[in-house]
C-alpha cells in the first residue's frame, strides 16, 4: 500500500504521524499478520536537509576564518558574524509569510546565501577599518567608512537581487523547484542590507577601537603574530598586483583585446568538437543516489500472474547474489496491473497486464553507489532471463517529479489514426534507436500480441432460440469477472459492523480449457430456454493490443528510453537527428514529437537563458539609474563575459553539464560579479570628480578596493565550497550550482581587478583627451 501527501503537507511529519500509529493498528490485528514499512521517502528528505544544513554550518565557519585573516580583528569578525543568522532569520520569517517549507530548496538557498551575506557587512567593517587606520576616531570613522560605500553597496544588493527577477516567470518544473531558492536568498540579502546600515555601525560603535599603529606592531600574541605575518604577505601581493595593473593600463587596448580574446576562444569548451573536447553536455537536472532501486520487469504476454510471481521470485535471487547482503535492506514486488484506477494512475511504470512486476530494492546508508548496482542489473539480467523485458524507472522521490509520472525521460510518441502503419514505423524506429550511445531501456510501451479468444455468436440460431448478443455478453462479464461490475451487492457483518462487496463469479479453476468455456451456461432476460455456450458460438484465437493509449484523443505508441553514462542533451540531439531522418517514413496524416524530460528540459533551458539575458540588461539598468550615465555601468557590466567564461571552464574541469542548478548558478554570477565591479568604478569615479586622471583614478581604484572585492569574493567562494563538493545524500542536486558560482567568481573578480580598470581608462581617457 503507498500512502500520499496532498501538495501542502509535509513529507516527514506525514511518515512521522504513520510511524506513530503503526503500533496502534499492529496490537487491533491478528498476531500472524505482519506489517512493515518497505519503502520511505522521509529518509532521503532528512538526510538531504541535514547535508544542507551541514553545508550551510561549515560554509560560514569557514567564511568566518577568512574574515578573521584578513582583518585581523575578532570583533570585526563577531560583528560581521552576527549579521548571517539574523539575515538567514529574517529570510526565513518571509518565507514562513509567503507558505513556503522548509525543504532542500530553500535551505540550499540559504546555503547559497551564506557566503554573500557576509558581502555588505565585510565591506562596511574593512571600510570602517580602513579609515581607523588612517587615524580617524571610532565615530567618524564609522560615518564616513558607511557613508562612502552607502550606494555602491545598494547598488551591489540590488544587482544580485534582480537578477533572480526571471525566474519568477520560469513555467513547469523549473519554476517551482527554483521560485523559493530565489526567495530565499533575497530576502536574506535585503536584510543583509539593512542590518549593515543599521546593526553593523552600531557594534562598531561600541566594539570597535581607535587604531594604535605602535601597539599593532609590539603585539606578541598567536593571533597576533599570524595576523602580522598574513598581513606582510598582503601587502606584498598588494603591492605586486599594483604594478601589474599599472602594465596592463599602459598597454591598454592591448591587453583588453588578449583578454577578450581569451574568454572568447572558452566557447568552444562548451561544444563537443571531437574525442579529447567532449563539450559540457546538458542535463535537466543532476542525477541525485536516493539509495533505492526500482526494477521493472515484462515477461511474455499473457504470462499468469502466478507464473509472473515465480519469475519475480527468481530475479530477486539473481540481484541477492549482486548487491551484497550487508547493503540489502529490503526488496518487495508489486505484481500485475494495481487494482484500483487511482493506484494505477500514481504508478510510474506504466504496467499493462498480470506479466508487468515492479521490484523495488532499499540499500542500507552506507551503499555503494546506486547507478553501478543499476548499471551491472541492466547487463545481466537480459542474458539469464532472454524472454523478459527488464527497465529500470525513476525510484527516487526527485526523478519521478521530474519525470512527471512518465517511466523513462526519454517518450518518442507517433500520433495517428493508422495504427498498423504507425507500428511498423515505430518498430524500424526503435531499431535504428538502438544504435545511439548511451540509451537505454528502450522499448515500445504499446504491446500488440495480447492473446485473446473471439467468440463468434451465431446470431441466427441465438435469435431461434431465444439470446440476444447482450445475453451471451452479460453472462461472459458476470461467468470470466464476477456480478460486482453489473450488480454490487454488499454484505454487512453483524459483529463487526465491516462491509463487505459480495460477488458471484466461476471459480478460476473450473475455467482452466476452452472447453470448460464453452460449457458455460447462459440464461435470457426473455425467460428462455437456458444454453450452453456451445450450443451458440463458435471460438477463435486471436492476439490484439494489451493497451490503448492516446493523446489528445489520438491514438499513439510511445517508445521509451533512458540515459547512461552520458548526457541528456547528446541523446537528445541524436534522437532528433533520427527523428528528422525517418520523418518522411511515417504515415499518411501521423506525426511524431519527443516528449518527456527532454522537452521539460529543452523549455526550461530557454527560459533561463533568456533569464540570464535578462538578468544582465536589468542589472546594466539598475547601475544606469544608479549612476546616472550610461557608460559607467557599460564598464562595470564588462566583467560579466569572463564570468561566463569562468563558468564555462569549472564546469569542463569538473565534468560537470549544464543543468538548471548550473543555470541558475550562472544567472547568480551575473549579480554578484556586477556588484564587485561597482565598488571599484564608484571609487574610480570619486577620485575623477576629485580631480585626478583616468589612469591614476583606475590605479587607485584597483589598489584601494583591492582587499574588500578580494575578501568578498574569497567569502562567496569558500561560503560555495561545501556546496560544489555535493557530499551527503541529494548533495549533487545543488553541486552544479557551486560550482559555476565559483568558477565565474574566479574569472569575474580577475576581470574586476585588471580588465574593469583597464576599459575605465581607455574610456574616459579618450574622453578628457578629446
Amino acid at each position: 500500500m503507498s500512502v500520499l501527501k496532498t501538495g501542502s503537507a509535509s513529507t516527514l511529519d506525514i511518515i512521522r504521524s504513520i510511524k506513530a500509529r503503526l503500533p496502534q493498528i499492529r496490537d487491533a490485528l491478528p498476531p500472524s499478520l505482519k506489517i512493515d514499512a518497505l519503502g520511505d521517502q522521509s529518509i532521503f528528505v532528512r538526510a538531504a536537509i541535514s547535508g544542507v544544513v551541514r553545508e550551510a554550518v561549515i560554509a560560514a565557519a569557514l567564511t568566518a576564518l577568512m574574515i578573521l585573516l584578513f582583518l585581523g580583528s575578532w570583533r570585526s569578525t563577531v560583528i560581521i558574524a552576527i549579521s548571517i543568522p539574523l539575515s538567514i532569520l529574517a529570510s526565513i520569517i518571509c518565507l514562513s509569510a509567503l507558505g513556503e517549507t522548509i525543504n532542500i530548496m530553500t535551505l540550499g538557498g540559504l546555503a547559497l546565501a551564506v557566503g554573500i551575506l557576509v558581502d555588505d557587512a565585510t565591506v562596511t567593517i574593512e571600510n570602517i577599518n580602513w579609515h581607523l587606520e588612517r587615524g580617524e576616531d571610532v565615530e567618524n570613522a564609522i560615518l564616513n567608512g558607511a557613508h562612502e560605500i552607502a550606494l555602491p553597496a545598494l547598488v551591489s544588493t540590488l544587482a544580485i537581487c534582480i537578477v533572480f527577477i526571471p525566474m519568477f516567470m520560469l513555467a513547469g518544473i523549473a519554476r517551482f523547484l527554483f521560485v523559493p531558492l530565489a526567495e530565499a536568498v533575497v530576502f536574506a540579502m535585503l536584510a543583509s542590507y539593512v542590518l549593515s546600515r543599521t546593526l553593523v555601525p552600531t557594534l562598531a560603535q561600541y566594539w570597535l577601537q581607535p587604531h594604535d599603529a605602535a601597539a599593532a606592531a609590539s603585539a606578541t600574541g598567536f593571533l597576533a603574530r599570524r595576523q602580522a605575518r598574513f598581513e606582510q604577505r598582503f601587502r606584498r601581493l598588494r603591492a605586486q598586483y599594483h604594478a601589474l595593473l599599472g602594465r596592463a593600463l599602459l598597454s591598454g587596448p592591448r591587453f583588453a583585446g588578449w583578454f577578450l580574446l581569451a574568454m572568447a576562444a572558452t566557447a568552444i569548451l562548451a561544444f563537443p568538437l571531437g574525442r579529447y573536447l567532449p563539450g559540457l553536455g546538458q542535463d535537466f537536472f543532476p542525477r541525485v543516489d536516493g539509495g533505492q532501486i526500482r526494477l521493472h520487469l515484462r515477461a511474455r504476454t499473457g504470462l499468469r500472474i502466478d507464473q509472473t510471481a515465480a519469475l519475480c521470485d527468481a530475479v530477486e535471487d539473481t540481484i541477492r547474489g549482486i548487491i551484497p547482503p550487508q547493503e540489502l535492506v529490503t526488496i518487495a514486488d508489486n505484481i500485475g496491473v494495481p487494482y484500483s484506477g487511482i493506484n494505477l494512475s500514481y504508478s510510474t511504470s506504466a504496467p499493462i497486464g498480470p506479466s508487468d512486476a515492479d521490484i523495488y530494492v532499499t540499500l542500507s546508508p552506507d551503499h555503494h553507489p546506486t547507478d553501478d548496482y543499476v548499471r551491472t542489473l541492466r547487463a545481466k539480467l537480459p542474458d539469464v532471463y532472454p524472454s523478459t523485458l527488464f527497465t529500470f524507472p525513476p525510484a527516487d522521490i526527485v526523478s519521478q517529479i521530474l519525470n512527471f509520472g512518465l517511466p523513462a525521460p526519454l517518450d518518442i510518441q507517433v500520433a495517428g489514426f493508422n495504427i498498423e502503419g504507425n507500428q511498423q514505423y515505430a518498430n524500424r524506429l526503435l531499431e535504428r534507436l538502438r544504435s545511439v550511445p548511451g540509451v537505454v531501456d528502450l522499448r515500445i510501451h504499446q504491446v500488440f500480441d495480447h492473446p485473446q479468444l473471439e467468440v463468434n455468436v451465431d446470431r441466427s440460431k441465438a435469435a431461434l432460440l431465444g439470446v440476444t448478443e447482450r445475453d451471451v455478453a452479460s453472462n461472459l462479464l458476470v461467468s470470466l469477472s464476477g456480478s460486482f461490475q453489473t450488480t454490487p451487492s454488499f454484505w454487512i457483518n453483524p459483529k463487526t459492523g465491516t462491509q463487505y462487496n459480495v460477488a458471484a463469479q466461476t471459480p478460476q479453476h473450473q475455467l482452466t480449457s476452452l472447453q470448460d468455456l464453452a460449457m458455460t451456461p447462459l440464461t435470457a432476460a426473455t425467460g428462455a430456454v437456458p444454453q450452453l455456450l456451445a450450443n451458440l458460438a463458435t471460438f477463435r484465437r486471436s492476439v490484439a493490443p494489451a493497451v490503448v493509449s492516446h493523446y489528445d484523443a489520438t491514438p499513439v505508441i510511445d517508445i521509451y528510453g533512458s540515459v547512461q553514462d552520458t548526457d541528456l542533451g547528446f541523446v537528445a540531439a541524436q534522437i532528433n537527428q533520427l527523428v528528422a531522418e525517418t520523418r518522411h517514413e511515417l504515415p499518411r496524416g501521423s506525426q511524431i514529437m519527443v516528449r518527456g524530460q527532454v522537452k521539460t528540459m529543452t523549455d526550461s533551458f530557454h527560459g533561463l537563458l533568456a533569464g540570464l539575458a535578462a538578468a544582465v540588461v536589468l542589472v546594466y539598468l539598475l547601475i544606469v539609474v544608479n549612476f546616472q550615465s550610461w557608460l559607467d555601468p557599460f564598464i562595470i557590466i564588462t566583467a560579466l563575459p569572463a564570468a561566463l567564461a569562468g563558468i564555462v571552464w569549472m564546469l569542463f574541469l569538473s565534468h560537470t553539464p549544464v543543468s538548471v542548478p548550473a543555470l541558475t548558478g550562472a544567472i547568480m554570477c551575473m549579480g554578484v560579479a556586477t556588484a564587485n565591479s561597482v565598488l571599484v568604478i564608484s571609487f574610480a569615479r570619486e577620485r575623477m570628480n576629485a580631480g585626478d586622471d583616468a589612469r591614476s583614478a583606475a590605479l587607485k581604484a584597483g589598489f584601494t578596493r583591492f582587499r574588500p572585492v578580494l575578501m568578498t569574493a574569497l567569502a562567496m567562494i569558500i561560503g560555495m565550497v561545501p556546496m560544489a563538493l555535493g557530499l551527503g545524500e541529494g548533495g549533487e542536486q545543488n553541486a552544479p550550482l557551486g560550482r559555476a558560482v565559483i568558477g565565474g567568481l574566479v574569472f569575474a573578480t580577475v576581470a574586476t581587478l585588471f580588465f574593469v580598470p583597464t576599459v575605465f581608462d581607455m574610456i574616459h581617457g579618450r574622453r578628457r583627451a578629446a
